[in-house]
């Protein structure tokens, strides 16, 4: 294991790691898909630890992965800035103010929740939580469909999962099934094989409403 082995140049990127994931951490309101546009504002566009697009690949892993897509990609940054130890500064920097949190609305809810305030402000923040995700989504699919079999894969995933019973695990054990036998029926008939989209996105964009922090 590499914690048997850390370095001065991995133990002098805890702390950083651990502030940046303890910053991302209060974005917590609608679950780890609604936390990937910050984790990408401070991870690419910020702190320049990973490439923009590397973050879709990324993504795959950790929401193919057992666990919670953030904490999952919390571990991922952190093991390959600072290996397991680093790994472990971020898992606990990104749940820790997921705890507080969650601590402080069990706590309160019971007193407040028949307030029509109260309700109106979960409302609220329902409404915004929709808006973090597809933000996610727009992002993830700029990085992701660039031909024909991507569209048309998002497109038949997406029907199977509103129109039937079928297990979200097939869809993700199938995508790569069906991805690299697609690369290897290209790579036999000898035609240009593909696996970005063609134009890269600008390393510097707008700053995005979301990354409140």
């Amino acid at each position: 294991m590499k914690l048997a082995a850390v370095t001065s140049a991995e133990l002098r990127m805890l702390p950083q790691i651990f502030i940046a994931f303890l910053k991302i951490g209060p974005s917590t309101f609608g679950g780890g898909y609604a936390m990937m546009a910050t984790i990408e504002k401070e991870v690419v566009e910020r702190q320049g630890w990973m490439k923009a697009e590397e973050m879709g690949d990324m993504v795959s892993v950790a929401g193919s992965a057992p666990g919670g897509v953030a904490v999952n990609s919390a571990a991922f940054i952190g093991y390959r800035l600072g290996g397991v130890i680093g790994a472990i500064a971020a898992v606990v920097g990104i749940t820790l103010p997921t705890l507080a949190i969650i601590l402080l609305l069990s706590l309160t809810y019971s007193f407040f929740k028949d307030y029509v305030k109260v309700q109106a402000a979960l409302k609220g923040i329902h409404a915004a939580v929709v808006a973090l995700i597809l933000v996610a989504a727009w992002k993830m699919a700029r990085a992701s469909l660039f031909d024909t079999l991507t569209y048309t894969l998002a497109a038949v995933a997406l029907a199977v999962l509103l129109f039937t019973n079928v297990s979200s695990f097939w869809l993700i054990l199938g995508g790569p099934v069906i991805g690299m036998a697609a690369m290897g029926i290209r790579q036999s008939k000898k035609l240009n094989v593909r696996t970005e989209p063609v134009s890269e996105r600008s390393a510097k964009e707008a700053m995005l409403p979301e990354y409140y922090i």
